[in-house]
């Protein structure tokens, strides 16, 4: 084992000239000092456990060792949490938001939890979608784990649209029960979490029949596998997916059914309702059948974007700083190659992402705990706004993401390749963001029927029913006649002005189509690309409002606004230049302005510089999170990456058996 020294001595330069209170942006990052306290604390509490100690790393294990090591080290985890909930007086979702956000999970289970789904996904569908009778059997059950649920609703053959569903669920009034069934291969359910071997129950998606009719898309309670013995139950078919790029201990399954009965009240019952007759109650409100579906992506706005973008800044950063290589001026030491522009600008932009989302997906959870209070008064007047942005902002981040943690990776040169550096594994977790819960391109374009249904009535001078996200609609063309200045105000206006003459050229392009003859459908077709990007346009537009909505809102001391204003400019003048085209289009944007924005991007580089380090210190991830030998926070990268070196099993011994076994007889042959 290689001696580690102390920190880095061009780390400690570095935090030298930090400029701000890096606690005070760590303090607003979690909310406040008490949550900053809170967090703290859970870390070190189920740090603190050597059962969560690796001695060989997941990457040299089997599938199936991989597999068991993670489900030992689940039921630890989730002890822990029970012991956490004791001492601590709190509530289970609460802690285990605070884990899921600051990326202790992922800390303890490098490749996901093989029940995560149970907590997000099936036990908010429970208190969602039950009726009080149906919680008082589930809830609790599933809160005390005594049972661990997965949530069943992708198919082989369908993933994002629901509504093409193929398993089906008839009701039997003879014997008050549902039957299900899987009649074709496509409708085999396939990549819930934790369904190959870590659970015995699920929410299954089915199209319900009743009385002969289709009755459409409805959630059932099915029991999996037997509590004590763990094989499956009469009818079940179930097993893992495979191996994939990521996730290996997510535990990803296929379920099918073959006449599997169900007792009726195994019908999640809260909206729709089945009598014991067979007569078919109709929800009022259809679509909150999906609200499991809108958690889990404001969750992963929340929660995931935010922290794949933060790990990844803290460990290239850190390197960047350590790492001396080529020549500035020729005779003087190599300098730290985060003094190079073009390293800069691989990497700052990923900063201010990162608290650039953060801000948005407050707004978004904000949002989703409003909406939530508000239907369960009955009232959905907000629900289609909160469906689009939590669509379009799950897209646009979750591909933000996996770009910026790229750029990251690349940033660290050959060592960024590396699986101790954990950047393949940021990777392979981020990148998974953008196509479940929802694939990127589909969710791009339900945010755009919601722009283009709002629009319509801002045609019809409906000004009043224009919701928050959209009220730029009224004012956006007359933004353009405003002189440009690269303040972040102009900027933000700039993408307001963007996406509103996009949403306007996506309206009238179908509108001439369809006057022209062209079917609904096909004209909506035939402008999907722009819709694609029209939602995008709205995305960023929104994103940077709430970033100077925030500076706005709070009082910063001096020294951080400046940092956050500079971080907000830098972001502003990337995505401005990295879509110039579409500025010079449709904002007030000039051609013989575009000098001023690179000159502002180059200088909000240099103006960063010096806080680069103290920035991604701010966001307080520990050692065990970030999980990287590039990354630590004393900065011993070289040491740590022999020491790394050292765990493979190839080391454990001077000759491996295949030089006896192969290579020798294969170079006497060659004699």
């Amino acid at each position: 084992m290689v001696e580690l020294q102390t920190v880095n001595e061009d780390l400690r330069n570095e935090r030298a000239k930090c400029t701000f209170n890096q606690e005070e942006l760590t303090n607003f990052i979690d909310g406040g000092v008490e949550n900053t306290n809170i967090r703290r604390n859970i870390a070190n509490f189920f740090f603190s456990d050597p059962r969560f100690k690796d001695e060989v790393p997941v990457e040299y294990l089997s599938h199936q060792e991989h597999y068991e090591q993670s489900i030992r080290k689940a039921c630890i985890f989730y002890e822990k949490m029970k012991e956490w909930e004791e001492i601590s007086n709190s509530n289970m979702m609460e802690i285990y938001t605070v884990i899921w956000t600051s990326g202790i999970d992922t800390a303890i289970l490098k490749q996901s939890i093989p029940f995560a789904v149970h907590t997000i996904m099936f036990l908010p569908s429970l208190v969602g979608q039950g009726t009080q009778e149906q919680k008082e059997e589930w809830v609790g059950r599933a809160f005390k784990y005594t049972i661990l649920g997965t949530y069943a609703q992708t198919e082989l053959g369908h993933g994002t649209f629901i509504r093409g569903l193929e398993t089906t669920c008839t009701y039997d009034p003879d014997n008050e029960e549902f039957i299900l069934n899987s009649p074709t291969l496509t409708s085999y359910k396939w990549w819930p979490g934790g369904l190959g071997h870590s659970c015995n129950y699920a929410i299954v998606l089915a199209q319900l029949y009743t009385q002969g009719i289709h009755r459409g898309i409805h959630p059932f309670i099915v029991q999996l596998r037997d509590s004590e013995t763990w094989m499956p139950m009469p009818g079940i078919k179930v097993g893992e997916i495979g191996s994939k790029m990521g996730m290996n201990s997510a535990n990803n399954g296929y379920l099918a059914f073959n006449n599997v009965r169900l007792p009726r009240m195994h019908m999640l019952m809260k909206n729709s309702k089945v009598h014991k007759d067979g007569t078919y109650e109709k929800s009022p409100h259809e679509k909150l059948t999906y609200g499991t579906m809108i958690l889990v992506r404001v969750l992963i706005v929340k929660s995931l974007v935010t922290s794949y973008l933060m790990k990844s800044a803290t460990i290239a950063i850190r390197y960047s700083a350590i790492r001396r290589q080529s020549e500035l001026k020729p005779g003087e030491r190599e300098p730290q190659i985060l003094d190079y522009q073009t390293q800069q600008y691989k990497l700052f932009p990923v900063i201010a992402s990162s608290l650039v989302y953060k801000f948005a997906a407050k707004w978004l959870w904000d949002k989703y705990s409003a909406v939530t209070s508000q239907l369960e008064r009955g009232d959905l007047v907000q629900l289609p706004e909160l469906h689009a942005m939590a669509c379009c902002l799950k897209a646009v981040g979750t591909a933000d993401a996996s770009t910026s943690v790229t750029s990251c990776r690349l940033a660290c040169g050959g060592h960024g390749y590396m699986n101790c550096s954990n950047l393949p594994n940021i990777y392979s977790l981020s990148t998974a963001t953008e196509i479940y819960e929802g694939e990127n391109t589909v969710l791009l374009l339900q945010t755009a029927r919601f722009l283009m249904k709002s629009y319509e009535t801002v045609q019809l001078g409906n000004y009043v029913s224009t919701s928050e996200t959209l009220s730029y609609l009224k004012i956006y063309n007359s933004l353009k006649r405003s002189p440009w200045t690269t303040t972040l105000d102009c900027m933000a206006s700039a993408f307001f002005q963007v996406a509103g003459s996009k949403i306007d050229d996506c309206y009238f392009t179908m509108k001439r189509l369809i006057d022209s003859g062209t079917p609904q459908e096909d004209a909506w077709n035939q402008t999907s690309i722009k819709l694609t990007q029209a939602s995008e346009a709205h995305c960023r537009a929104f994103v940077i409002s709430i970033y100077v909505k925030t500076l706005e809102a709070n009082q910063f001391s001096p020294e951080l606004m400046a940092v956050l204003t500079q971080l907000g400019e830098l972001i502003c003048a990337q995505w401005i230049l990295n879509r110039l085209g579409d500025f010079l289009q449709h904002s007030n944007l000039k051609p013989n302005d575009v000098h001023s924005i690179q000159r502002l991007l180059e200088d909000c580089l240099e103006r960063i510089r010096p806080n680069a380090v103290g920035l991604v210190d701010s966001f307080d991830i520990q050692d065990e999170i970030l999980d990287s030998a590039l990354g630590s926070y004393d900065g011993n990268v070289y040491e740590r990456l022999l020491s790394e070196a050292n765990k493979s099993p190839l080391n454990k011994e001077p000759v491996n058996r295949s030089f006896e076994l192969y290579l020798k007889p294969f170079l006497k042959s060659n004699m």
